[in-house]
């Protein structure tokens, strides 16, 4: 019997929607007192035709073209006969500057009919970069390890931004056009592809967007719609995007319908906005509460999305279950603090947690944030943080590596290669087992030895001043005062710091990565075993800790089934003593050997039961 066949179309407000037997293009342009639509059709569309578009009032243009269809590259002509791409193109197939192509997002069959979703607590979340991920670079690539991915105990593919981007590499977070696949992974239905496949063996799919800056080549929005930035707000990318000035209305909607887009017409399980502390905006609601409201009221209860954040000002009012709120943050914090032990590294925001990492540590595991509205010593005694003791711990996204850990270290190198191996293995063993959410790094799975570096594919004096700009930002360090180290820094315009960050699979026919990936599968088959099952209905204000050494963390967990789990840890080389907590015991990693005593980096996880007894 065939499977169901489902067509998915999210109708967009803007760009090239096919309309009956014709294409309407609908483009905001309130610096222009007129716009034409320039098609081009045949087979070197290299011929256009130039076709006014009608003045609709506020700054919207907009033409129907009959007989115009699928396939056909249209670009915008706007001031002084410039012809821009479409900022809602739905695919650019010759990078940001070319033209746009209209797509018909209907002509992808999707079998997932059946597909809702996943709870919260069950995400195991990997995060990988389409263009480094396999040899091929590609939505494919990704696709042909799926099972190794499902294999693993992972349940949630996390995939950095893929909107288009300049040049031919690039991470992502200099999208340009915030709906369309970057051509270098394939096309729109490769994407899908990898989503329903990911689906059919039951991996979520989440993405990462960017909606608190464009990238610095390829955005023409400041050329015709001016109003789309604020001159109140500033950013470190330049002028702050619109969202509370004039005007601003028509540049939510924008942000907020392609949220709307990605979930509806692509069907991913969830989005990670990036960098949200960057977002100004002072009206009310907030962009943040407006965009989760419509999200959730568009969605409803019988698909399962999740909505996460990155925000470095340690937010708590927008995490919950509340219509405008969001399941859960990544915890920075969870990784300094883990970091700061493993490693014993101080540099930059590490000094925030090189007093008492274990303090700071136990307290991002029982509370969520380490930093809750106290000073924060890195960002000059600013005030960070909110209360946060309150949410359960599934509000938190905990991970020891992630692409901005790794990627911004001026050589991309991996945590195995700047930490004892036993540490690195004691704070896998703590991340993976405890409540919150884990998050992996491709290849961390197996202790990849290829870096993960800063890289992109930028043009004329951009290019330069990316390069000295990445090398003056390393030079507050003190490894890298001497010019000489700072030369040594990658050039992220090269296409070598591209080629070594991406996974050499072939190493995991190498014993130490091999055994690497059995350690991590049997802690994520612990986890999805022993904890996940506990995890639903968990609340906050259920945990305790106490730091009984130096180096010596207790935690206590009440679940959600009302067991009680235990983590006795230490994060040092040396032997403490202590009393091993109660319960039965589910993973003990490199225990002393005598009674009373916790050997070196030594994790000990217990499970007691609700009536209390092992």
């Amino acid at each position: 019997m065939r499977p169901a066949l489902l067509k998915r179309s999210y109708d967009m407000p803007y760009g090239a929607q096919l309309a009956g037997r014709g294409v309407r293009f609908r483009l905001w342009a309130p610096s222009c007192e007129q716009v034409a639509v320039c098609l081009a059709d045949g087979p070197d569309k290299s011929c256009e035709r130039r076709l006014p578009m009608d003045d609709c009032g506020e700054g919207w243009f907009e033409l129907t073209v009959p007989r115009a269809g699928a396939g056909m590259r249209y670009r915008f002509e706007v001031n002084d006969g410039l012809r821009v791409p479409d900022p809602a193109s739905r695919f650019n197939p010759d990078d940001v500057h070319g033209a746009s192509e209209v797509i018909d997002p209907v002509e992808f069959d999707w079998t997932d009919v059946k597909w809702c979703g996943r709870p919260w607590e069950e995400a195991v979340i990997y995060e990988l970069h389409v263009g480094t991920f396999s040899p091929e670079g590609t939505f494919a690539g990704v696709m042909e390890r799926l099972d190794y991915l499902a294999e693993l105990g992972v349940t949630a593919i996390e995939l950095m931004p893929v909107a288009d981007f300049p040049g031919a590499r690039n991470w992502g977070y200099d999208g340009v056009l915030a709906w369309a696949p970057d051509s270098r992974y394939g096309r729109p239905d490769d994407l899908k592809a990898l989503i329903q496949a990911a689906h059919a063996k039951g991996l979520m799919v989440l993405l990462d967007v960017v909606y608190n800056h464009f990238g610095p080549e390829g955005n023409y929005l400041h050329v015709y719609a001016k109003e789309f930035f604020s001159e109140d707000h500033h950013t470190p990318w330049g002028a702050a995007i619109n969202f509370d000035g004039p005007e601003s209305r028509d540049v939510r909607e924008f942000f907020i319908h392609n949220a709307l887009y990605w979930l509806h017409e692509y069907h991913f399980d969830g989005l990670r906005l990036d960098a949200v502390h960057a977002i100004a905006d002072d009206s009310e609601p907030h962009i943040l509460v407006e965009l989760a409201e419509r999200v959730h009221a568009s969605i409803g209860l019988r698909r399962r999305v999740h909505l996460i954040l990155e925000n470095d000002a340690n937010e708590a009012r927008y995490l919950g279950h509340g219509l405008g709120q969001y399941a859960a943050q990544w915890n920075d914090d969870i990784h300094h603090a883990l970091h700061a032990l493993v490693t014993g590294e101080t540099d930059g925001y590490y000094a925030d947690y090189a007093g008492e990492p274990a303090r700071l540590l136990g307290r991002c595991l029982a509370e969520g944030f380490a930093y809750q509205g106290e000073a924060s010593p890195y960002r000059g005694g600013a005030v960070r943080g909110e209360a946060s003791a309150h949410l359960p711990p599934q509000a938190f996204v905990s991970f020891l590596q992630c692409h901005d850990q790794v990627g911004n270290r001026a050589f991309g190198e991996r945590i195995v290669q700047i930490a004892p191996t036993l540490a690195v293995r004691a704070a896998a063993a703590v991340y993976l087992l405890a409540p919150g959410i884990p998050l992996l790094f491709m290849g961390e799975e197996f202790a990849a030895a290829s870096p993960f570096q800063f890289f992109c594919d930028f043009g004329g004096d951009l290019r330069k001043a990316v390069t000295q700009g990445r090398r003056r930002e390393f030079s507050r360090f003190a490894r890298f005062a001497d010019p000489a180290m700072q030369a040594a820094i990658p050039d992220p315009n090269s296409v070598e710091a591209f080629l070594v960050s991406r996974l050499d699979w072939n190493s995991l026919e190498e014993e130490v990565h091999a055994g690497w990936l059995a350690y991590y599968r049997h802690l994520l088959k612990l986890r999805r075993e022993t904890i996940v099952p506990r995890l639903y209905g968990m609340r906050g204000d259920a945990a305790k800790f106490e730091v009984f050494a130096p180096c010596g963390l207790r935690v206590r967990w009440r679940l959600g089934d009302g067991s009680t789990l235990w983590l006795l840890a230490n994060f040092s080389s040396g032997k403490i003593r202590t009393i091993m907590p109660a319960g039965q015991t589910v993973f003990a990693l490199s225990v002393g050997g005598e009674k009373g005593l916790l050997g070196p980096w030594s994790v000990v996880w217990t499970l007691q039961s609700p009536d209390g007894n092992a």
